[in-house]
């Protein structure tokens, strides 16, 4: 196994957390309790994967983009997907040029730092499709060019899972390329009652002005640096591995976790011990974030769905099944 250099200076780690809870009390100018969607858009960034945000309307989750994008240096921008979309909507296509005699590709919105893709299961398959190769390759093959995207690059991409009709239901193949599925819930009472309070004296676009950005290229660059320095021993890695086979084995499942599910739950988990002042993972990390990274990664048995079991049951089960090491 490779060594792994190790965290020497502990304002290394300092700095780490630093600037996670800049991102977050930024963040929470506007946004009200989301510990959990506010944490999995950060770790997305930091593990540069991407996220699909679940819920009815109305509760943050465009907002959360918005304010997400705003604590960090760089661009934002925000497509609205719709039944007529094509694919060259968004990865852009070549223009000609009179002055010039030629033809030149103008960049689509999807070249940007930070991309919102609203409601994204209300576009067609061929547009949905675009968006692999920006997703796991970041770059965009046309007419025998390649363009990268810049860096950094995360979509955070929402949908409904209430209001089906005139709706596209993302293929798995896409499913497995957002490193967390968030299921957004409604506020709690206290909660609801907290964001009046916030907005009572200022409008939701005031506070959202109120934001600054906290984080840029080089902090992300160095913050990553520090994740590929958290040692996994490798009982902690046969776990995880452990952990994704059963998915397979399971009963009540149909389609499993594939290896990228592994490789997800190995990174992830090297951010949350960095997140605990930590330069080791351990088995509680690995844990940690495991339902949303796994959830969307699994398929149900129709038998198990009409008998009521759902996929945070299911992944309870498979994640109590097995050994935790010492």
């Amino acid at each position: 196994m490779e060594e792994i250099e190790e965290i020497n200076a502990p304002q290394e780690s300092n700095f780490y957390l630093e600037k996670v809870e800049a991102i977050k009390a930024e963040m929470q100018k506007v946004i009200v309790g989301s510990e959990s969607m506010i944490d999995c858009i950060i770790l997305g960034l930091l593990n540069s994967g991407h996220v699909l945000i679940e819920g009815v309307p109305g509760i943050a989750k465009t907002l959360a983009a918005l304010c997400f994008s705003k604590t960090i240096k760089g661009d934002y921008k925000r497509i609205q997907f719709t039944p007529d979309l094509m694919p060259t909507d968004i990865t852009g296509t070549n223009i000609f040029n009179a002055k010039e005699g030629s033809f030149e590709f103008k960049k689509g919105p999807v070249f940007t730092n930070v991309l919102l893709i609203d409601e994204i299961n209300r576009a067609p398959a061929k547009t949905q499709s675009a968006l692999f190769e920006i997703m796991e390759e970041k770059q965009i093959s046309y007419d025998g060019e390649t363009y990268p995207m810049a860096f950094p690059f995360i979509a955070l991409a929402t949908q409904n899972p209430i209001e089906q009709e005139g709706t596209y239901r993302l293929p798995e193949a896409q499913m497995d390329r957002f490193l967390f599925r968030i299921i957004a819930k409604y506020p709690s009472y206290e909660n609801e009652v907290r964001i009046l309070n916030r907005f009572l004296d200022k409008s939701k676009n005031e506070k959202v002005a109120e934001i600054k950005p906290v984080l840029n290229g080089k902090d992300l660059e160095k913050m990553m640096e520090l994740q590929n320095k958290v040692f996994v021993k490798p009982e902690i890695l046969e776990y995880i591995v452990k952990i994704v086979e059963e998915t397979r084995q399971h009963a009540d499942i149909y389609v499993g976790a594939s290896p990228r599910a592994s490789l997800a739950l190995m990174n992830v988990s090297r951010s949350v011990a960095l997140l605990n002042n930590r330069d080791f993972v351990t088995p509680d990390d690995v844990r940690e974030f495991a339902f949303e990274i796994l959830n969307h990664r699994i398929i149900l048995n129709p038998e198990s769905e009409m008998a009521g079991k759902t996929e945070e049951v299911v992944l309870n089960e498979v994640i109590a099944k097995i050994e935790v090491p010492r």
